[in-house]
């Protein structure tokens, strides 16, 4: 029998696949600690910048970059855009087709992954140190020439429909792009990232080679690498890989908004359980007052076990199985969102409860004792949750680098956090949680739910 060119490449780097998958998961832990991480700051000679962590523990090489613009770039009527590029960047490039790449990626024993969020498009790559070079020259051409061939155009397109007609018998995603509506209108941020059936069907190989011109440029590139490389090879490896780009991108703007609140959005279906979300204004990343709201919510919700909402809600009534808060933060906009499902009879309870929470935390405030304890748990946690492995560390460097944090931001976020007073979550809690917040009920509801606890 006679094996194609795929077959035969990919039968031989099962031991390249299987090694690379053997050093993450038995050294996925070995990582240096945060507060003695020597992160150096890398300069090419084309002016590409990459934090970089050298590490000798592990033989692996660990990249993630970002390019600024994610889905709010789709032009109006292509929505789905980006995303649909970023499933296509490995799919051919150079002069290599989709089979022929995604082979010679599994001959590197490599791991490349492109991914869209809304204001940013993040690529990744996991390699073994001594097949570098292999698989970096795939990334150079995945970043500098994909190909968009028609083929794995059509498939990835396919697959990204066919899930949301799929969703779309989901009573939630329906919800949801309903409660992106109320609450941002028509800026972009309540469009649906992965588009429609309607919109993916106009995109074509050139809209996406004008979209991959447009994002993909060095000005406003972030990059981290950690793993087994030196400072010099870096500097060789980053103007190899975007060397060549264009210097500036050419982004469309977006403007700031703030989600629209005192609403009411319910969404009736004959479901066995209710969702219930409210959201409440939020605060940048670049606010002073930033780390207040951080604690603020901690005790508010963002504990996963330990907090006020889940006391009240989950283990003195038993009304849901979780129920969390958590700040969303965009380039463009901010919020506090708290969530959690329940029995339909139970909704309007539940949703009281929550209310009654929330104003108590906007009139008195977090306690001494439940101040000390956030502060504790979010200083203690931040490696586990954020440095576990060499492709999370390298991901931290770049949200780092991202939020204009500072190289040094490790060693100093235990200061911000400590600085943090009493009365300080205290005005975060007032300024906050004193508003009117929109409300979203997906799920069975008389109209007793609907006016539940809508105080004002």
């Amino acid at each position: 029998m006679t094996l194609n060119f795929a077959t035969r490449a990919r039968q031989t780097t099962v031991a390249a696949a299987a090694m690379l998958s053997f050093i993450l998961i038995t050294f996925q832990g070995l990582h240096p600690a945060y507060a003695d991480m020597n992160i150096q700051e890398v300069k090419s000679s084309s002016g590409v910048t990459a934090w970089l962590v050298e590490d000798y523990s592990v033989p692996i090489v660990a990249m993630n970059f970002a390019f600024a613009g994610g889905t709010t770039q789709d032009p109006v009527g292509k929505e789905g855009l980006t995303n649909l590029m970023t499933g296509l960047l490995d799919e051919g490039a150079g002069k290599l087709d989709s089979e022929a790449f995604q082979a010679r990626l599994d001959d590197a024993g490599a791991e490349m992954r492109f991914s869209a969020g809304r204001d940013t498009l993040y690529g990744s790559m996991r390699l073994l140190a001594d097949r570098k070079d292999e698989g970096l020259d795939l990334m150079r051409m995945a970043i500098n020439e994909p190909r968009f061939d028609k083929a794995p155009l059509d498939r990835v397109r396919g697959q990204i429909v066919s899930g949301i007609l799929a969703s779309a018998r989901d009573p939630k995603q329906a919800a949801e792009l309903k409660w992106s509506e109320a609450l941002y209108g028509n800026h972009p941020y309540a469009r649906r990232s992965e588009g429609t059936e309607q919109t993916l069907g106009t995109i074509t190989a050139d809209d996406l080679r004008a979209l991959h011109k447009a994002l993909f440029a060095r000005e406003k590139l972030t990059v981290a690498v950690v793993g087994a490389i030196d400072a010099e090879t870096l500097k060789a490896d980053l103007d190899k890989l975007f060397g060549d780009l264009p210097e500036k991108p050419s982004l469309t703007p977006v403007a700031d908004i703030q989600p629209k609140l005192g609403q009411h959005v319910h969404v009736d279906y004959p479901l066995p359980q209710t969702s219930i979300q409210l959201v409440y204004p939020g605060v940048a990343r670049n606010n002073p007052e930033f780390f207040s709201t951080v604690l603020m919510n901690q005790i508010l919700g963002g504990g996963t076990f330990s907090s006020r909402l889940f006391d009240e809600v989950r283990e003195k009534r038993g009304l849901a199985y979780g129920i969390s808060s958590s700040l969303v933060n965009y380039d463009h906009a901010s919020a506090l969102s708290i969530d959690t499902s329940t029995r339909a009879d139970k909704a309007g309870e539940t949703l009281e409860i929550i209310r009654d929470v929330v104003k108590k935390m906007a009139d008195e405030g977090p306690t001494a004792t439940e101040l000390a304890d956030a502060k504790k748990y979010l200083i203690g946690s931040y490696a586990i949750n954020n440095l576990d492995s060499s492709g999370a560390v390298a991901a931290t460097l770049v949200q780092l680098q991202l939020e204009n944090l500072g190289i040094d931001y490790m060693q100093r976020r235990g200061d911000f956090i400590n600085a943090v007073t009493l009365e300080d979550t205290r005005t975060a809690a007032r300024k906050l949680l004193a508003a009117d917040p929109s409300v979203l009920i997906i799920g069975p509801g008389p109209t007793a739910i609907s006016d539940a606890g809508h105080k004002g």
